[in-house]
C-alpha cells in the first residue's frame, strides 16, 4: 500500500477536500503543516495523533511545519459550549517555547525535508486592526462562517466575536505559510474540519484557482467505554517529564485496555502493519500477555521520554510488581507511589495507630491481626512485631515511609514536623 492507503488503515483520515489530487500532490515531495495553540506550557496525549502524523510525513519524504499559535492563543480555538478562558500575552509566549521545545523532539531539523518550527505571532502579532479588517475581513462572508460547526454549535450559548474571528485567523495563518514555503496541506483533527476549509477558501481568493492547497483530517482517538481519552484519574497525561514522570506515561498506556490498544497501535505507532497484525493475534490468542499494551507503552514512551526513561519506567514497573521496593531510589519510589495514599501522622506513631488512620484497618484490633498475619509490610521488610513504631529516622531519604498490605495497597507515610 501506498503512504496515503497506509493512512487510511491506520484509521488516521476522515474528510479530505480532494482525495484524488492529494494522492497525486503525495507522489512527490510536499510541505505539510499542523498548528498547535499554547493553552498551557506542555503538550498532552491528546496531542500526540497530529506530532505523530508529521513525523510521518517527514518519514515519507514531506517536509513539516509545527506552527505553535503564539498570537492565536490569545484567543484559542472555540469550545463546542463555553468560552475559553484568556492567557495574558506572557503567558501565551512562555507556552509557546516550552512547546517548540516539546516539538522539536518529534521532528528531524537536518536534511531536504528538515522541519520548520514557526510561531504565528511573528506574522499577526505585528498586524493593526485595519489591515486586518480591510485586507482579510472583506474576504469572509458571515453566512458562510455561521455555517461552520464549531461556530454553529454555539449559536444558542453565545459566541464572543473574539473566539468568532479565530477561523479567519487560522486561515491567514495557511496563507501565510503558502506564501512563504509553498506549504500546500494542512491537517488536523476532525475538529479543525471547518479551520481547513476556509482556510482552502482564502487561498483560493488571494492566488487564484490556480492554487491547490488540501486540507485532510483524522478522527478524534476516543475510549471504546465512552470515557475521555488521555486522562488518567481525572489528570491530563502531559508530554513534559515534569508534570508526568516516564513511569506513569508508561502505566498509562500499559493499562490500555483490550478494546483500544490494537487502534491506538495503529493511529500511534510506527510499526509495521504486519507487526501490528502479529500483535493483534497474539491479543485474541493470549490476551493475559498483554504484549500489544507493552509494545505501545514501550515505544511511545522510549519517543516522548527517551531510553533512559524508558528504563526507569521499566525497572520502577518491574521492581513493584516482582521486586523489593527497596531497590529503588526514593526518587524512583516517589515516582513509582506518585498516585498512592499518602497519610501524615507523628514520629513515633505505632505501625498500628498508623494503619488505622490510612483506613487500611477499621479498628486496632483487625491492625494487629493483619501485622500477626504478616500481611504488612514497612519499607519493604515484612513485620510481625505489633509494638513497631514509624520514626522518621528511619524512613526513606528520611522522609517517608511505605507501608504495604498484601502485595500492591501501598500507603506513604509523612511525618509531621
Amino acid at each position: 500500500m501506498d503512504f496515503l492507503e497506509e493512512l487510511q488503515w491506520r484509521g488516521l483520515v476522515k474528510d479530505v477536500t480532494d482525495l484524488e489530487g492529494l494522492k497525486e500532490t503525495l507522489k512527490n515531495p510536499v510541505t505539510i503543516y499542523c498548528g498547535f495553540d499554547p493553552t498551557a506550557d506542555s503538550l498532552h496525549v491528546g496531542h500526540l495523533q497530529q506530532i505523530i502524523l508529521l513525523r510521518r510525513y517527514q518519514k515519507a519524504g514531506h517536509r513539516p511545519i509545527a506552527l505553535c499559535g503564539g498570537f492565536t492563543g490569545m484567543i484559542g480555538d472555540p469550545r463546542p459550549t463555553t468560552e475559553r478562558k484568556l492567557l495574558t500575552h506572557e503567558e501565551v509566549l512562555h507556552n509557546a517555547d516550552c512547546i517548540k521545545n516539546q516539538l522539536a523532539m518529534f521532528l528531524s531539523f537536518e536534511g531536504d525535508n528538515a522541519a520548520i518550527m514557526e510561531n504565528n505571532n511573528n506574522w499577526l502579532g505585528a498586524m493593526s486592526l485595519l489591515d486586518f479588517l480591510r485586507d482579510y475581513g472583506k474576504l469572509f462572508n458571515v453566512s458562510y462562517m455561521l455555517q461552520k460547526d464549531t461556530i454553529k454549535k454555539r449559536l444558542d450559548s453565545g459566541i464572543s466575536y473574539t473566539e468568532f474571528s479565530y477561523t479567519i485567523l487560522q486561515a491567514m495563518d495557511w496563507l501565510h505559510l503558502f506564501q512563504t514555503y509553498n506549504c500546500r496541506i494542512q491537517i488536523g483533527g476532525s475538529d479543525q474540519w471547518g479551520n481547513l476549509t476556509t482556510g482552502m477558501e482564502l487561498i483560493r481568493k488571494v492566488e487564484g484557482e490556480q492554487a491547490k492547497p488540501y486540507g485532510i483530517t483524522s478522527p478524534l482517538i476516543t475510549k471504546s467505554d465512552g470515557s475521555k481519552f488521555g486522562k488518567s484519574e481525572g489528570k491530563n497525561i502531559w508530554l513534559d517529564p515534569n508534570r508526568t514522570s516516564a513511569y506513569e506515561f508508561y502505566q498509562f498506556w500499559l493499562n490500555t485496555p483490550d478494546a483500544d490498544v490494537i487502534d491506538y497501535l495503529k493511529r500511534l505507532s510506527f510499526r509495521t502493519p504486519e507487526e501490528i497484525n502479529a500483535l493483534a493475534a497474539s491479543l485474541e490468542e493470549h490476551p493475559e500477555y498483554r504484549e500489544a499494551q507493552k509494545a505501545l507503552a514501550e515505544e511511545l514512551t522510549r519517543i516522548v521520554h527517551g531510553e533512559e526513561g524508558l528504563a526507569k519506567a521499566l525497572k520502577i514497573t518491574e521492581t513493584f510488581f516482582r521486586g523489593n521496593i527497596m531497590d529503588l531510589s526514593p526518587n524512583e519510589m516517589r515516582e513509582g507511589l506518585a498516585d498512592a495514599q499518602k497519610v501524615s501522622v507523628s514520629d513515633g506513631t505505632t505501625l498500628i495507630d498508623a494503619l488505622v488512620e490510612a483506613g487500611v484497618s477499621h479498628s486496632k484490633s483487625e491492625a494487629r491481626k493483619l501485622i500477626q498475619q504478616g500481611s504488612v509490610s514497612v519499607n519493604g521488610e515484612k513485620t510481625t512485631a505489633i509494638d513497631a513504631v514509624l520514626n522518621k529516622t528511619d524512613a526513606v531519604d528520611q522522609d517517608f515511609t511505605i507501608l504495604c498490605k498484601g502485595k500492591k495497597n501501598y500507603i506513604v507515610i509523612t511525618f509531621d514536623n
